[in-house]
């Protein structure tokens, strides 16, 4: 299976993230974009161009033009992977495969980005683009929107408001903050957020979110397919999505 330029670009990005997070975890001494390409033997333009894109969305951060460190979604990402819903995901996407027989994921949010950190074993079948790792807008996407559940109007005007929503997603995507919103506030009642191609033509995506133990959403649980796959069919999909992230959210209460 050939590798995708975006699956290069996120697997030299993780190399980067690492070897600064191990530098500073042994205190040895910080490296800026030289330093990595040389250690990384990269090419240094495209280091600074990965450095700040990283920065960007707050895996790593330097202060100007100096080395560079960890940065705050770091932390809050490695947390996050290391409670008890992480190690039931798997188990929990394969049921949803077997019982569904649509493709399965778990996602977190890295700001307006989503970041897929487990999909199901026929999500990334040869020919499939599916990667963990793989980053998606947190606007038109089903995974995003469950994890912008607990946001209100305010907050979701400072998340979004230097995002450049022409151009991207699918042909139902939104296009405003306030087309996001109304999104939110139509999926609220039924309990789960259902995205129509949204990110990806013919796609229909439903999702919903995982809580840790004290209730603040840490995950996104969503499942794909064609529209012939969820016709009739959505709020079946939706229960089951519902009791897999209910226990999710308790491995994450037991890990506690």
């Amino acid at each position: 299976m050939e590798t995708s330029p975006e699956a290069s670009t996120m697997a030299q990005g993780l190399r980067i993230v690492r070897l600064v997070t191990e530098r500073e975890k042994s205190g040895r001494q910080l490296l800026g974009v030289s330093q990595l390409a040389a250690e990384l033997q990269l090419d240094q333009s495209r280091v600074s161009r990965l450095t700040q894109e990283l920065c960007d969305i707050g895996l790593l951060e330097r202060e100007e033009r100096g080395p560079f460190r960890a940065g705050p979604r770091f932390f809050g990402l490695a947390a996050s992977l290391n409670d008890g819903w992480f190690r039931e995901a798997g188990a929990e996407l394969e049921k949803l495969v077997s019982s569904l027989g649509l493709r399965a994921r778990v996602s977190v949010r890295a700001g307006f980005r989503v970041l897929l950190v487990r999909a199901s074993s026929n999500d990334m079948a040869a020919g499939g683009f599916a990667y963990p790792g793989m980053i998606t807008p947190v606007w038109c996407t089903g995974a995003g929107r469950a994890l912008l559940w607990d946001h209100k109007r305010k907050g979701l005007d400072a998340l979004l408001q230097d995002v450049s929503f022409i151009g991207v997603g699918g042909p139902q995507a939104a296009h405003s903050v306030s087309e996001v919103w109304e999104l939110m506030a139509r999926d609220r009642p039924q309990g789960y957020v259902a995205a129509a191609e949204e990110f990806e033509h013919g796609i229909h995506e439903l999702a919903v979110p995982v809580r840790d133990g004290h209730g603040r959403i840490t995950a996104a649980l969503s499942v794909l397919g064609q529209y012939e796959q969820l016709r009739g069919n959505a709020g079946r999909v939706a229960a089951a999505l519902v009791d897999s992230a209910t226990r999710l959210s308790g491995g994450s209460r037991a890990a506690g």
